[in-house]
């Protein structure tokens, strides 16, 4: 299939944003790389590639046509997968953008054991706490806690009774005391976090009809979820943080939850894509085997 090789050559290249890392990858010469991108301009008519002697950039009508070009590959995949039913092995590559520290303290691990299952499966993982574009960026799925901002994305559960809480050290306890009501939190050193370029200061909490939002302080701010993390454990501060991330170390006595009958902002955990279309194979069985590895979480102690 030389149109699916051609395409496969193109997008591997955009996303690589070189055509000799593209070649390395698919195991070809640049030379032969070049040739396929240049025999595809001229099908198309076209140029995709603004080309330097230190860098390859898609123009605008690449940019246009990558999108396509991507669903086409997805649908060939989808086509294998349907003619040989659920004996085929699982293939191609899954782009995953994924929350900093939830990326590292359980989906990197549980993408291991997935990657084992399914090894003609190649993974790109983008860990970041900044919500990506899926429309534009090349990714197939992102798990966004939350309800995605765009209200045309599809969102399919993967945690949904999932929600934040105060934690803190026993060693930052041992030094200030735990606060026995959301009130005391400005008493307390709080460690914030950078939320779609705004802080997120004011925490909201319930207890049953009683509601309260309170607007913490303290002498650390990131934008970066694990970061916020580490400082807790190292006995900074309060953080204020989704019970996925801090779920192992709570279990393990490194963090301690506060004002447990307390309800934290709810922050259910969701796998965001543009288009079911974009469902492939390889990204359905994902989806069962996270939401399997969710379900296997803790509860929240109450």
């Amino acid at each position: 299939m030389k149109a699916f090789a051609d395409l496969t050559v193109f997008v591997r290249a955009a996303d690589a944003g070189s055509l000799s890392a593209a070649a390395r990858a698919l195991d070809i010469s640049p030379a032969a790389a070049s040739a396929t991108i240049k025999r595809l301009e001229a099908e198309l008519h076209t140029q995709l590639f603004v080309r330097s002697t230190r860098s390859l950039r898609l123009t605008l009508e690449g940019e246009r046509f990558l999108a396509h070009a991507r669903e086409a590959l997805r649908a060939i995949d989808d086509a294998e997968q349907a003619l040989h039913g659920d004996q085929a092995q699982l293939r191609g590559q899954l782009q995953l953008s994924m929350p900093s520290d939830l990326g590292r303290s359980l989906i990197l691990p549980w993408l291991d054991r997935f990657i084992a299952e399914h090894p003609h499966v190649q993974l790109r993982a983008n860990l970041s706490d900044y919500f990506a574009d899926v429309y534009r960026q090349p990714v197939d799925v992102a798990l966004r806690y939350g309800p995605p901002p765009d209200s045309s994305l599809i969102a399919l559960p993967l945690r949904p009774d999932n929600r934040r809480v105060l934690c803190a050290s026993p060693q930052y306890l041992a030094r200030h005391g735990a606060p026995e009501h959301p009130d005391r939190l400005v008493e307390h050193n709080c460690l914030r976090q950078m939320i779609r370029g705004e802080i997120h200061e004011r925490w909201r909490l319930r207890r049953g009809e009683d509601d309260r939002t309170i607007r913490v302080q303290g002498d650390r701010v990131a934008d970066d979820g694990h970061a916020v993390k580490q400082w807790a454990l190292a006995g900074h501060g309060i953080a204020y943080k989704s019970w996925i991330d801090v779920s192992q170390e709570v279990l393990s006595g490194r963090l301690q939850v506060l004002c447990r009958d307390w309800r934290g902002e709810d922050a259910p955990l969701n796998l965001v894509c543009p288009d079911r279309r974009l469902l492939s194979p390889p990204v359905q069985r994902l989806r069962e085997f996270l939401k399997q590895c969710c379900d296997e979480l803790p509860a929240i102690p109450q």
